[in-house]
């Protein structure tokens, strides 16, 4: 019963799924696969190394804001949080993804067909991550293009076949109390840390 309330949504999660999923066209196709890669939590380390070697080797970089240094901390703490929460969880649940729960020909898969660990979906997570993470630095327009980064890669991973909406909101929800901790952590918790690693000599470039 709880389950067909939270996650099943008494058919809703199921229908609206096949609504997205339905869209399709050579070049939306391309556009929604594009969110498999942009999504991903693989770009994480990608990030936080570009952010450090920036800084350290070009003192004239906006990145050398003592702010975006907080960010970067934020970034590397919450992501390191949320993948070890999203590892349990999706063992925990162990949802079926729609491929396997829904009958077969139902489903439209663009890229790797995948059948287990539904709940959460790790793409829209990390999507939010990176969005709650950098809020604070951006502009009125940036935070435009986050939010849509955010929902162009929960749509994509229904539309590619991967996911429910349920798994998509269920990933977008779990990291924001995340981020939340671990930039009040930052802040005011390891206050003389982050002061200390803001204050290490740089490399002038």
């Amino acid at each position: 019963m709880l389950k067909s309330i939270l996650y099943d949504w008494n058919g809703a999660n199921a229908s609206l799924f096949h609504v997205i999923n339905d869209w399709r066209g050579t070049i939306l196709d391309g556009v929604m696969l594009s969110g498999t890669y942009l999504g991903s939590y693989n770009l994480l380390p990608v990030c936080l190394i570009l952010f450090f070697v920036i800084r350290r080797v070009n003192a004239s970089s906006p990145f050398n804001d003592p702010k975006w240094s907080v960010t970067a901390m934020v970034l590397a703490g919450a992501g390191l949080i949320d993948m070890a929460f999203l590892f349990l969880a999706k063992r925990i649940f162990d949802f079926p993804r729609p491929p396997l729960a829904l009958p077969e020909g139902l489903v439209h898969v663009v890229g790797q067909k995948e059948l287990h660990h539904s709940l959460p979906s790790g793409h829209s997570s990390f999507a939010m991550l990176l969005a709650a993470c950098l809020w604070p630095m951006l502009g009125f327009w940036q935070k435009g293009l986050a939010v849509l980064y955010v929902l162009w890669i929960g749509l994509s991973r229904i539309n590619v076949g991967a996911h429910f909406p349920s798994d998509v909101l269920a990933g977008w929800l779990t990291v924001l109390p995340i981020v939340f901790m671990v930039r009040y952590a930052t802040r005011h918790w390891f206050k003389d840390q982050v002061q200390a690693f803001l204050e290490k000599p740089r490399v002038e470039g």
